[in-house]
C-alpha cells in the first residue's frame, strides 16, 4: 500500500487489537511501510495516596510494556520491522498528536465486539481517534481478514466522500482489486409515494455520480460496478457489504468542530458500529 508509507497502529494488549496488528504487519510485508506501535497509558485521576497512585502508574506501565513486547513478537514473527513507544497521557489524544507530530499517513486500530449501547453512542477510543484525527484511519474488526480485493465505496457525491473514492480506486489499481461503488437515495416509503418525480431525480444523480466514479476507475484500469439503492444509509451499506462479500468499506469522514466530532448518528460512526469487515475512513 504505497498510498501509506508512515503508519501508526495503537494496541492496548486486547485480543482486537493484537489483531489488527497481526493483520496489517502481515500484509505490509510486500511493500515493507515505516510502522510504529504506540500504546498509552492512560493517567490516574483518582484521589488515593502518593503510593498507592506509584502502585497502580507502575502495574499500568508494565502492563503497556506487555503489550508491546507481545507487539514486537507478532511483527518479529512476521520479520516486518517496527518501532515501539509507551505514551501517557488521554489515549485518544496521544494517540491523535504522536500522529501529527510524527507525519503519519495512516492510523490503524482495532474494533471490539459493543453492545447495543455503545453501538448507538460514541465513547470508545477508536471513534475518538477518528473523529480527532487528521489521518485516515483503518478499523480492522477483531477476527475480520485485511484484505483489498473486494472494495466497497459509499458515497453521496460530496467532496469527501470523493476523496474517498478516489483513495480507493488508487488502492484497487495497486493490488488489483475490484470495486463496487454505492449511493443510497434514503428516503421513505411515504416520499417515495408522495413525491414520485423527486424520487426519480434523486435516483438519477445517485446513478450519475456512481457512474462517473465507475468511469474514473476505468479510465485507471480497476473494475467497478455501480450500486444504487434505497433505504437508511447505513443499514443500506451493511447490506450491501454483505451481499456482494465485500472485504473492505471506504467512506469519507466529513471534517466536523467540538462536539460534533463527539456525537455519534454519522453514518460512519453507525457502519463501524455494525460491521464485521475492515472499514478504511479517508479524511478530505
Amino acid at each position: 500500500m504505497n498510498i501509506y508509507r508512515k503508519i501508526l497502529i495503537a494496541i492496548d494488549g486486547s485480543k482486537t487489537s493484537m489483531h489488527a496488528l497481526k493483520e496489517f504487519v502481515n500484509f505490509s510485508k510486500s511493500y515493507n511501510p515505516d510502522i510504529t506501535i504506540i500504546s498509552v497509558i492512560p493517567p490516574y485521576d483518582g484521589d488515593l495516596n502518593a503510593l498507592w497512585v506509584d502502585n497502580i502508574d507502575s502495574s499500568i506501565k508494565r502492563q503497556c510494556d506487555i503489550a508491546l513486547s507481545d507487539a514486537l513478537k507478532i511483527a518479529k514473527d512476521a520479520d516486518v520491522s517496527v518501532s515501539a513507544v509507551c505514551e501517557e497521557g488521554e489515549i485518544h489524544e496521544r494517540i491523535v498528536d504522536f500522529a501529527d507530530s510524527g507525519n503519519y499517513d495512516l492510523i490503524v486500530m482495532g474494533k471490539k465486539g459493543m453492545s447495543l449501547i455503545e453501538k448507538a453512542f460514541v465513547g470508545s477510543v477508536t471513534s475518538r481517534v477518528i473523529g480527532y484525527s487528521r489521518q485516515d484511519v483503518l478499523v480492522i474488526p477483531f477476527e475480520s481478514k485485511l484484505s483489498w480485493d473486494n472494495i466497497l465505496i459509499a458515497t453521496d457525491g460530496s467532496a469527501y466522500s470523493e476523496v474517498a473514492a478516489m483513495r480507493a480506486i488508487e488502492i484497487a489499481r495497486k493490488y488489483k482489486g475490484k470495486i463496487k461503488i454505492l449511493s443510497v437515495v434514503d428516503v421513505t416509503v411515504e416520499f417515495m409515494i408522495r413525491a414520485q418525480e423527486v424520487y426519480n431525480s434523486l435516483v438519477e444523480k445517485a446513478k450519475d455520480i456512481t457512474n462517473d466514479i465507475k468511469a474514473r476507475a476505468f479510465s485507471l484500469g480497476v473494475g467497478a460496478e455501480p450500486v444504487v439503492r434505497d433505504g437508511e444509509v447505513h443499514r443500506v451499506i451493511l447490506d450491501v457489504a454483505n451481499e456482494y462479500k465485500i472485504n473492505m468499506i471506504v467512506m469519507g469522514r466529513l471534517g466536523k468542530s467540538g462536539i460534533k466530532r463527539l456525537l455519534m448518528g454519522s453514518t460512519t460512526e453507525r457502519v463501524l458500529g455494525h460491521t464485521t469487515c475492515p472499514v478504511l475512513i479517508v479524511k478530505p
